[in-house]
């Protein structure tokens, strides 16, 4: 391992006493890898039963994480089905702590790249609706591709400063993730760069930024519901002083319990996970969604592919800007439709696109919410499966005309349109893989 901060190691040498040796023992050794399994798309036992590579034990916090072993993990095909999320295994430790019930209204302030908002959406089960936020607009790119990816059906991506999310949504959400940009001393063992651009001044910018993330999530948090900050850092500054601080000025919060990671203690790298209470202040009202008839005819194009390709109904369809035809989670606020000068909305479950003024164009992102049961759809073993992701065309004799999906082991891969037997390949240009 690179050498380690000399003004890191003075401050954890008194941070960790007598166990600073192991501590720093457990560092030299090789960062553990881990994968979470998409729940909504493939049980665990089934992933156990097609895992392309060396499963390695389960992930105590996480019922639906395990260790892996090998290499180009994520270049397989269960990785572009969507079947799991390469994630550090104490990045999992967050989520759980939140108790997401399906139902409930969630916010995920700082989401990018998307692992701890598409564990949510697993807790979800599709009901309730999740806003997974991120600031820095580049970064939410890869936020939308995985969310697409997993199959997330209620989520929001937007992209908002602190302050005009807490406008919005005042005391509006029943759990709030605050995964707060932070020093990462954490991850030294995985990212070597980290190690090289560490400082106590990034340490202390990151604090002050901190504290006034968790400020705004204060806000919007109902009555009863619960925060919980996380950080991949080992700094008192940005883990446990920040909640003293945050609970001198929040007296209406309280601190139900609080963790830190060490890698020379468990199978990870480093984490702080704290959890907090709102015990009082009035749950206000937020301006729900109206239907929207504006734009009926796209809007009809849609419903009319749909009744030909779908074997029921989505629920909540409107026309947007530019012929495109959206969906929408149930209780979703006004935002999700026409959205706010301050607040981006940056994925909004798309449906497709009218094209010409008369035909619909379906997305990738409906294909990869989509179950067998619910799309007409060609199965495909894993040969043929990954012709269809290098771009292919695939044969598939006696199938319908029409709009499909390719599908394999259930979960599926994208869109094809069948004509005389031969389906023809719709998978976007970007997703496909290398010859």
């Amino acid at each position: 391992m690179a050498d380690l901060p000399s003004a890191f190691l003075e401050r954890m040498k008194i941070q960790l006493g007598s166990s600073y040796d192991a501590f720093i023992a457990g560092c030299s050794k090789p960062a553990e890898k881990g994968v979470r399994v998409n729940t909504l798309k493939i049980s665990a036992e089934d992933f156990e039963r097609l895992a392309p590579f060396e499963l390695d034990g389960k992930v105590a916090w996480e019922k639906s994480g395990y260790y892996v072993k090998g290499h180009a993990i994520g270049k397989t095909l269960l990785h572009q089905a969507g079947a799991f999320y390469v994630q550090e295994p104490s990045a999992m430790s967050a989520v759980p702590e939140l108790e997401v019930q399906p139902g409930d209204k969630v916010l995920d302030m700082c989401a990018a790249p998307g692992g701890k908002s598409t564990q949510i959406a697993q807790y979800l089960c599709g009901e309730g609706f999740l806003v997974s936020n991120e600031i820095n607009r580049k970064r939410s790119v890869a936020l939308c591709e995985n969310i697409e990816r997993m199959g997330c059906t209620n989520v929001l991506v937007t992209t908002a400063e602190p302050e005009a999310l807490s406008y919005f949504f005042d005391s509006f959400f029943d759990k709030i993730l605050v995964d707060a940009p932070c020093s990462g001393e954490g991850m030294f063992r995985k990212d070597k760069e980290v190690i090289y651009t560490w400082s106590e001044g990034i340490v202390r910018k990151c604090a002050a930024r901190q504290k006034e993330i968790l400020s705004e999530a204060a806000k919007m948090l109902a009555a009863g519901g619960r925060l919980v900050y996380s950080t991949c850092t080992f700094s008192e500054d940005e883990d446990e002083k920040q909640i003293a601080s945050f609970l001198e000025t929040h007296p209406d919060f309280r601190l139900v319990r609080m963790k830190k990671l060490y890698p020379h203690e468990i199978r990870g790298e480093g984490h702080f996970v704290s959890v907090l209470e709102r015990t009082d202040g009035a749950r206000k009202s937020s301006s729900q969604m109206k239907g929207d008839s504006e734009r009926a005819t796209h809007v009809r194009l849609y419903r009319e592919w749909e009744h030909d390709t779908l074997s029921e109904p989505i629920c909540n369809v409107y026309s947007g800007a530019a012929g495109k035809v959206h969906t929408f989670p149930e209780g979703s606020p006004k935002i999700a439709v026409c959205g706010n000068s301050s607040i981006d909305v940056r994925r909004n479950n798309l449906l497709g696109d009218i094209t010409d003024g008369k035909r619909f164009e379906p997305s990738h992102t409906l294909a990869m919410r989509l179950k067998p049961s619910q799309v007409r759809h060609v199965d495909v073993d894993a040969d043929t499966a990954m012709q269809y992701l290098k771009g292919f065309p695939i044969d598939c004799p006696g199938a319908d005309s029409g709009w499909s999906v390719a599908m394999y082991e259930g979960m599926p891969l994208g869109w094809c349109k069948v004509v005389s037997g031969t389906a023809k390949n719709h998978l976007p240009k970007g997703l496909r893989m290398q010859m």
